[in-house]
């Protein structure tokens, strides 16, 4: 599994294309969640071919089904603080070596420099049914931050089978149209960062820091 503290996701080259942040709301079929919601409303938003590629992807989804966006783009600043304060908690555990703190903080927060976020191109999000109601994906969003680590990878173990189910739908559908998974998240997919260009082989990204 490739990390994004990896050194070969840093050494992607960035040739960004230049496109605007677009607002996630503006796609009426896709439900935004605000308990992510900063004071900018940045976590609404992405870039334009990313929300694109989700409007795609929605309809890809089966009758009833709703994609629900937890968060966009995030700023550096606030990617920074999260990063530290993962750190922080890992320190407590006991593990003082900087290298291995950098590793572990980065399965479920990206180092801010190569961060799909901070670049518009990444998405946290769930499905809902026609009520609005989440369905069963085996573990929370951001479930790390309640010790569920165990759940939060896609291809975790010992989820039942409807939960199974549901992540399959998921990464169908995003996977369908270009998006990559980080593998320790499974809530979390991203298109024209350094991290998806090194996994689908595209030699450059195509979106920086925005």
């Amino acid at each position: 599994m490739i990390l994004l503290s990896d050194p070969k996701v840093l050494d992607v080259p960035v040739r960004d294309c230049g496109e605007p942040l677009a607002e996630i709301a503006s796609v009426p079929v896709i439900v935004l969640d605000p308990r992510e919601r900063d004071e900018a409303g940045a976590y609404g938003r992405v870039r334009t071919g990313v929300l694109e590629r989700l409007r795609s992807a929605s309809e890809m989804l089966p009758d009833g089904v709703r994609f629900l966006v937890i968060e966009g783009h995030r700023s550096s600043t606030e990617q920074a603080r999260r990063f530290a304060l993962y750190e922080d908690r890992l320190r407590r555990s006991g593990i003082t070596d900087p290298v291995e703190l950098r590793r572990q903080a980065s399965a479920f927060v990206s180092p801010v420099e190569v961060a799909p976020h901070c670049a518009g191109a990444a998405l946290d999000l769930t499905l809902v049914d026609a009520d609005g109601v989440e369905l069963d994906m085996g573990g929370a969003v951001n479930g790390h931050r309640t010790g569920d680590e165990k759940h939060c990878p896609l291809d975790a173990s010992g989820l039942s089978d409807q939960a199974r189910r549901h992540r399959d739908i998921l990464a169908r559908a995003m996977s369908g149209v270009g998006f990559v998974n980080y593998p320790t998240e499974w809530w979390h997919w991203s298109y024209g960062d350094r991290y998806w260009a090194l996994i689908s082989k595209a030699g450059s990204a195509i979106y920086g820091p925005a």
